[in-house]
C-alpha cells in the first residue's frame, strides 16, 4: 500500500470560491489546501478530455508533476436536458474566453428560451486525486435540479444564481454556506472521496 502525507493537499485550481467551499469539504481531514496561486504554480493544463472525469484526471496527474504535494483536481459544470447536455464540459467557457459569471449565465437563459424545451438540468463534479504523476483515486457527485427563469440570490459562482434545487425551493445562490455543503454536486464528490481515503496509507496526520 502507498503512503500518502495527508499533511497538505494543493487543490488544482486558482478559483476563490472553489477553493473556499473545497477548504470547508475537507476541513474534515484537517489538512492545509493550498491552490495553484498559492504555490505560484502558473502551468496551465489542457483540458482535453471528453469528459469531466478526463479532464479532473489530467489536471491531476500534471500538476503532480511540478510538485511535491498530492493535487486534487475536480473538473465540473452544469448539463441542461433541452440543451443535449450543455454546456457540460465547457461550462467554463460557454460564453467566449474570458467571459464573467453574468454572461455565461445570459447566454445559457437565451439558448434555453429557444430550445423550447423543459428546465430540467444538473450539476456534476468529478474528481481526481494524484501525486509524483500517478492517480490515487477519483470519485464523481452530481445534484439535479431545474433552471430558473431569471438569477436569483448573491452567494456561490459560475451559474449558482439560475441553479434551482427543487426540494428547497432556492437556487444554489440562495443557500447557506453550510446548506450547499450538504446539497452540492461538489459535496457528493467529496464524500465519495473521503471515503475511499482508507485504502491508502495516511502518514504524517495532524494530531
Amino acid at each position: 500500500m502507498r503512503s500518502f502525507d495527508l499533511q497538505t493537499i494543493l487543490l488544482a485550481t486558482r478559483n476563490s470560491g472553489k477553493a473556499r467551499e473545497f477548504r470547508s469539504l475537507l476541513s474534515p481531514i484537517g489538512s492545509r489546501i493550498l491552490t495553484l496561486t498559492d504555490v505560484g504554480l502558473d502551468l496551465e493544463i489542457d483540458e482535453s478530455g471528453n469528459s469531466f472525469a478526463e479532464n479532473a484526471r489530467l489536471k491531476a496527474v500534471g500538476y503532480s508533476r511540478w510538485t511535491h504535494f498530492p493535487v486534487l483536481a475536480d473538473d465540473s459544470g452544469l448539463e441542461v436536458a433541452a440543451l443535449d447536455g450543455r454546456p457540460g464540459i465547457h461550462s467554463a467557457r460557454y460564453a467566449g474566453p474570458g467571459a464573467s459569471d453574468s454572461e455565461r449565465i445570459q447566454r445559457l437563459l437565451e439558448e434555453l428560451e429557444k430550445s423550447g424545451g423543459g428546465r430540467q438540468a444538473r450539476f456534476v463534479c468529478a474528481l481526481s486525486l494524484a501525486q509524483d504523476g500517478s492517480l490515487l483515486l477519483e470519485s464523481q457527485g452530481m445534484c439535479t435540479g431545474l433552471i430558473a427563469a431569471e438569477p436569483r440570490g448573491t452567494g456561490g459562482f459560475g451559474y449558482d444564481p439560475v441553479f434551482l434545487v427543487p426540494g428547497l425551493g432556492k437556487t444554489y445562490a440562495e443557500l447557506s454556506e453550510s446548506e450547499k455543503n450538504l446539497h452540492s454536486h461538489r459535496a457528493c464528490a467529496v464524500l465519495s472521496l473521503l471515503r475511499q481515503l482508507p485504502k491508502l496509507s495516511i502518514i504524517n496526520r495532524k494530531s
